[in-house]
């Protein structure tokens, strides 16, 4: 699986991961991209939705850390301090470099982690490599990049893949 593009699972949105069932799967970590998973680009705070849903992961004994590639100085960690969690930002995806450095950070194991993202080239990929269970969602917005559509048309053979696993 190191090299694999197909994620461990597919669902809708982070929504869809219900916390009860994650810690009684063993899982302590939730690493998660921010761009187009946790939030719409451009989004400068949390959502109502979403702060219930760190409170739940909270309540279950899961920590939320955030894995992010985002180049803007200011708007991981001003997104990542309204939401009271830890990141890392200039990660590299797909490199294994920025989940290592997460997973040192929060002292958990991969095999206590799971990562959630958008993008199979960067997340889903780049998770794999690390040896961290990946969960891709369905991206949150198109953005305003139209190559955007175009790399998520062709990602579509890997996430048809990992529904049907």
């Amino acid at each position: 699986m190191a090299c694999s593009l197909v994620p461990r699972r597919v669902v809708s949105s982070i929504y869809d991961l219900d916390p009860q069932e994650l810690s009684s799967q063993g899982i302590r970590l939730v690493l998660c991209d921010l761009d187009n998973t946790l939030t719409p680009y451009e989004e400068p705070l949390p959502s109502p939705a979403l702060r219930a849903w760190k409170e739940k992961l909270e309540g279950a004994g899961i920590a939320l850390y955030v894995v992010s590639n985002s180049r803007k100085s200011r708007r991981c960690p001003a997104f990542c301090e309204a939401l009271g969690i830890g990141y890392v930002r200039h990660a590299g995806k797909p490199s294994r470099k920025g989940y290592m450095e997460a997973l040192t950070k929060t002292g958990f194991p991969a095999s206590e982690a799971l990562m959630v993202g958008d993008q199979i080239f960067t997340d889903i990929w780049g998770a794999n490599r690390a040896g961290i269970y990946s969960v891709l969602v369905r991206p949150l917005a198109w953005g305003k990049n139209p190559l955007r559509r175009v790399r998520y048309a062709i990602e579509a053979p890997f996430r048809w893949a990992g529904k049907r696993k």
